[in-house]
């Protein structure tokens, strides 16, 4: 079977890797909807791919050639203040200690800057102007495309196309420095969206692991392949509404050290449906 037989719901990622986590989990965020607390970690995504996005939005008449590197890691850092004050409200919510706040915001800051070292390095081998390389090198930012054939969708952090090479880059804040197997599912599903809309594979699809670098894979049939798998067997396992059909799967994301699943509670007893 090519397709799903049924789609009781659009997949995506990170919904397929919820379900393949824990089918309990799935159930209680996907089927019943119920809200999730939101962490630091999820916020300080948010803002990094703010910055990130705007970043390529930037006056560039006003940089100085000779002194762009500069110049661009000033704009960046002024681009993650903006954005950091922007979500003041959502911050305040965590109550977390004003140190921690300070480490995140300036590990942040680390993250972004190293990208920019990175962008640079690639102004530096093209060859052009300080302005022609810029827009040479700005991606077509933050796409979304929805497969109704497969019931999957899917926003593209940046599509690079340069010379007639496309590569298609999400941007991670996590501190993984390998391509893991829930980030391969969502390239995977990247190769099965870009296919299905242009009919043709993009070259490569990879991730600016803002801690570590960038890593990139060529985009081939058997990405496409995975993806399809995937999808398939989420629909074919998250058509039922009972609670049964997901079965709970125990381990180290129900609690660790510094937190715990959103849903532990409801999960071991401690709280109920109707309280969220």
């Amino acid at each position: 079977m090519d397709s799903p037989k049924a789609i009781k719901r659009v997949q995506s990622a990170s919904s397929i890797n919820t379900f393949k986590q824990c089918p309990r989990k799935y159930f209680y965020q996907y089927v019943l909807a119920l809200p999730i607390v939101e962490n630091i970690y999820q916020i300080r995504g948010n803002i990094a791919h703010d910055a990130l996005e705007h970043f390529f939005q930037i006056n560039i008449n006003h940089i100085n050639e000779k002194n762009f590197e500069k110049e661009l890691k000033i704009a960046m850092q002024e681009l993650l203040i903006f954005h950091w004050r922007k979500e003041k409200e959502r911050l305040d919510k965590l109550k977390l200690e004003p140190a921690k706040i300070k480490f995140y915001f300036e590990e942040t800051l680390h993250m972004l800057i190293g990208w920019v070292d990175l962008f640079c390095k690639k102004i530096k081998t093209t060859k052009k102007s300080f302005k022609d390389a810029f827009e040479f090198l700005t991606p077509i930012a933050e796409q979304y495309f929805i497969s109704n054939k497969y019931g999957v969708q899917g926003y593209m952090d940046a599509i690079e196309i340069q010379e007639g090479h496309t590569r298609i880059m999400d941007y991670k804040t996590s501190s993984k420095n390998e391509l893991t197997d829930e980030y391969l599912l969502q390239l995977a599903i990247y190769v099965l969206l870009y296919e299905e809309k242009y009919k043709k594979f993009p070259d490569e699809v990879g991730l600016y692991l803002l801690k570590h670098g960038e890593k990139s894979i060529k985009a081939d049939e058997n990405l496409l392949k995975l993806a399809k798998k995937e999808i398939l067997a989420v629909h074919e396992r998250t058509q039922s509404e009972e609670i049964e059909d997901y079965p709970k799967k125990e381990g180290p994301l129900c609690k660790w050290s510094s937190g715990k699943c959103d849903f532990y509670d409801i999960c071991f007893g401690q709280k109920k449906v109707k309280d969220f």
